[in-house]
C-alpha cells in the first residue's frame, strides 16, 4: 500500500481500537515514518493526511462493508481497524441487517449505515445550500452531489425505528446520530420525531447534529425528548476563512450562532456532552489551537477534522495538511482536553471512524505525573459511569407534557 489517495477519493477512515496500550512493541508491518514507528494516533493521523492507495488484489465490493455513496463533507468512506500497537489491519465486516429490508420494503442501508460502532442517519434531503443561485455549499463539501441519490432522502420514523433496533441488536449499537443539511431553519423541528421515536421505542444515546438557532426553547423540547448530545459544524474559527469557504453558513445562519448555541446546549447538559467540530488543515493553525481552547473552555470536547480533498467538490484540489502540522494540533488537543478535564472514552462503546477521536490522542500525551492523573480520573469515570449510562439507553418513557407533534 502506497502513501496516496484512492483514485475514488475515499479516503481511509481509520480509528485505534479501543483500549488498546499506548505503547508497544516495534513490530508494525505497516506505519514506519522516517526512522521509527508511528504510534496507532500518529498513524491515523498519517494516514488521515496522505491517503491510502488500495492495492487491486482487495476487491472492495466482497472485502468491505457496503459503500452506500463516496465521501460527500470530511466524512465516510472505507473504514479500516487499526489494533494498535501491532499494525497489520482489516476491513470492519458488513453487518448483516445491510442487505435486509425494512417492513415497508426500504433497504435497510439506505436508512442508516454504521460509521465505526455508531449508526448514522441522514434525515432528510441534501442540504439546501445547495438550492440557491448561485449555490451557497460549503466549498469542501460534496454532499449535493449524492445524497438524496444513492440513499432514501426523507426518511420514515418507523423505517428508522426498525433500522436502529435491529443496528441495537445485532450490531450492538449504544448511539444513534442524526444529521441533516441545511432545512431553512426548521433542522430541529424536522429531528423531533426521530428523537422521540428512537428514544422511547429502542433506547439508545442520541445525538444530533444539525444547523443552529437562536431560538434555544427548541434545544430544551428536544433535551426533554431525550437527545443526549448536540455537535456543532462551523468548521472554521477564523472569521475570514468561515465568510469564504462557508458562505450559506455565513449568509443565512453566522458564525455568532454556532458559538451561542454551543454556549447554551453545554451548559444545559453539562461537561463533555456537546461538541464543536472544526477543519484542520485549511486556516492557520494558530486559529485551530485557538478553536480548541474555546471549545474545551465550554466543557465541550472538539471534534477536528483533518481536511481531505473530495472529488467534485469546490476544493477537491485544495491540499491535504501536512502531518507535522496535524501532530501539533492533536497534541494541543490532548493537553486542552486534560487541562479543561474534559472526560474521555467514558461513553460505552462508541468508536468514531471519521475523525481523530479526542481519546485517540492519549497515544500522544507526555509521559509526565498531569497525564497519568488525567488517565486515572477518565479510568474511574468510565467505571463509575457504566450505571448511569445503561439507565440512559432505556427506552424512555415520553410524558404527555413533552410530546411535539410529528413533523
Amino acid at each position: 500500500m502506497g502513501g496516496s489517495m484512492s483514485a475514488l477519493g475515499q479516503n481511509v477512515a481509520v480509528g485505534p481500537k479501543a483500549g488498546a496500550p499506548k505503547q508497544g512493541p516495534a513490530s508494525a508491518q505497516t506505519g514506519y515514518h522516517e526512522t521509527h514507528p508511528l504510534n496507532p494516533c500518529e498513524l491515523e493521523i498519517d494516514l488521515f493526511c496522505k491517503g491510502m492507495r488500495i492495492d487491486p488484489s482487495c476487491a472492495l465490493e466482497k472485502d468491505a462493508r457496503f459503500i452506500a455513496r463516496t465521501r460527500a463533507g470530511l466524512g465516510s468512506g472505507l473504514e479500516i481497524v487499526i489494533p494498535g500497537p501491532r499494525y497489520p489491519t482489516r476491513i470492519p465486516p458488513e453487518p448483516a441487517w445491510y442487505t435486509r429490508s425494512t417492513s415497508r420494503g426500504t433497504p435497510m442501508h439506505k436508512v442508516g449505515v454504521l460509521q465505526g460502532t455508531y449508526l448514522g442517519i441522514y434525515i432528510s434531503n441534501s442540504c439546501g445550500f445547495w438550492y440557491h443561485s448561485p449555490p451557497l455549499n460549503c466549498k469542501f463539501c460534496a454532499t449535493g452531489l449524492n445524497v438524496g441519490v444513492n440513499e432514501v432522502a426523507v426518511k420514515d420514523v418507523d423505517d428508522v425505528i426498525e433500522v436502529a433496533r435491529v443496528a441495537k441488536e445485532e450490531s450492538g449499537v449504544t448511539f444513534v446520530h442524526f444529521n441533516s443539511g441545511y432545512q431553512t431553519d426548521r433542522d430541529l423541528d424536522v429531528a423531533a420525531p426521530y428523537v422521540k421515536a428512537v428514544k422511547s421505542r429502542v433506547g439508545a444515546l442520541v445525538g444530533l447534529q444539525l444547523i443552529p438557532t437562536l431560538d434555544f426553547w427548541k434545544y430544551d423540547r428536544l433535551i426533554d425528548l431525550g437527545a443526549d448530545h448536540f455537535s456543532f459544524c462551523y468548521e472554521f474559527h477564523n472569521a475570514e476563512f468561515f465568510a469564504k469557504l462557508l458562505p450559506g453558513k455565513q449568509k443565512l445562519v453566522g458564525q455568532e450562532t454556532f458559538f451561542r448555541a454551543l454556549e447554551y446546549t453545554s451548559s444545559k447538559l453539562g461537561k463533555g456532552s456537546c461538541s464543536g467540530e472544526i477543519v484542520a488543515g485549511v486556516e492557520p493553525i494558530e486559529d485551530t489551537l485557538k478553536a480548541i481552547d474555546y471549545i474545551t473552555g465550554l466543557g465541550a470536547f472538539p471534534t477536528v477534522c483533518i481536511f481531505r480533498p473530495t472529488i467534485g467538490a469546490d476544493m477537491e484540489h485544495w491540499p491535504s495538511p501536512r502531518y507535522e502540522d496535524m501532530l501539533i494540533v492533536f497534541r494541543h488537543l490532548y493537553e486542552a482536553c486534560r487541562k479543561n478535564n474534559i472526560p474521555m472514552d467514558v461513553t460505552p462503546n462508541i468508536e468514531v471512524s471519521l475523525i481523530v477521536q479526542p481519546g485517540d490522542t492519549r497515544y500522544l500525551a507526555p509521559d509526565n505525573w498531569a497525564s497519568q492523573w488525567y488517565e486515572t480520573k477518565m479510568s474511574l469515570a468510565k467505571q463509575l459511569a457504566r450505571p448511569y449510562f445503561w439507565w440512559k439507553r432505556r427506552p424512555k418513557a415520553i410524558p404527555a407534557s413533552e410530546v411535539l407533534a410529528d413533523a
